[in-house]
């Protein structure tokens, strides 16, 4: 094993460019401090990150997948993960709109990209790009790249939902830099890291089921899976 993260677990394999990644069925919200197991969020996860990276891969996005290889389990290209989430919100939602006192649901005037220092001790804290040059977390040129696609991949996955009658609130993107000193998405892209409302009925279908003791969160993730014709 390489890492132990809060949802995934990362291994070596024989090729020094390529990494193993197993996704758990552990749940956790509020930096660590809920946690629970539930089965099946795993299988759930793997499935809707290699839809959604398979997607991106066709319209032109470059992303560490490479295939899956189990129900759990795909394998990805190795990157040094750049210390920056990269959050993307279309919608007024969990932390912005209680930290701007802004109603939740209240659309945007226009989508907002936001930077969050990856760093758990500190509660991984919302930081501006003069912070990112002073702590030389990424250049100035690797930032750009981060907003950028981070735009794009909205663009792809908003237009994309909508047609099948979801709503992307808003969702977290890391990146990370390969050996030859590309930048690639990576990490995942699920119920975990996205906001995904029913267009209809508000519905909330990814983690905020489990982070506001909502139930049925697993079946919320399987309801997104079935939408994107899983079975």
């Amino acid at each position: 094993m390489l890492y132990e993260g809060k949802a995934k677990q990362l291994f070596l394999t024989e090729d020094s460019a390529v990494v193993r990644v197993k996704y758990k069925d552990s749940a956790t919200a509020f930096n660590n401090q809920k946690r629970a197991t539930l089965e099946g969020k795993g299988e759930m996860n793997n499935r809707i990150s290699t839809f959604f990276f398979e997607l991106l891969n066709k319209k032109g996005i470059a992303n560490h997948f490479i295939k899956a290889i189990s129900p759990l389990e795909q394998l990805v290209k190795r990157v040094e993960i750049i210390p920056i989430e990269v959050v993307v919100r279309n919608i007024a939602a969990g932390t912005m709109a209680k930290r701007l006192g802004i109603a939740e649901g209240t659309k945007l005037k226009h989508t907002i990209v936001e930077f969050y220092y990856k760093d758990d001790a500190l509660g991984d804290p919302l930081i501006t790009e003069e912070h990112i040059s002073v702590l030389e977390l990424a250049t100035p040129e690797q930032v750009a790249q981060l907003r950028e696609q981070a735009l794009r991949v909205n663009e792809v996955l908003s237009a994309f939902l909508l047609e099948l009658n979801i709503i992307l609130v808003d969702f977290k993107l890391e990146f990370g830099v390969d050996g030859d000193g590309n930048v690639l998405l990576a990490d995942e892209i699920s119920p975990d890291t996205c906001r995904f409302w029913d267009k209809e009925t508000g519905e909330r279908l990814d983690k905020d089921r489990f982070r506001r003791d909502m139930g049925q969160v697993v079946e919320a993730y399987h309801e997104i899976w079935n939408r994107l014709g899983g079975k």
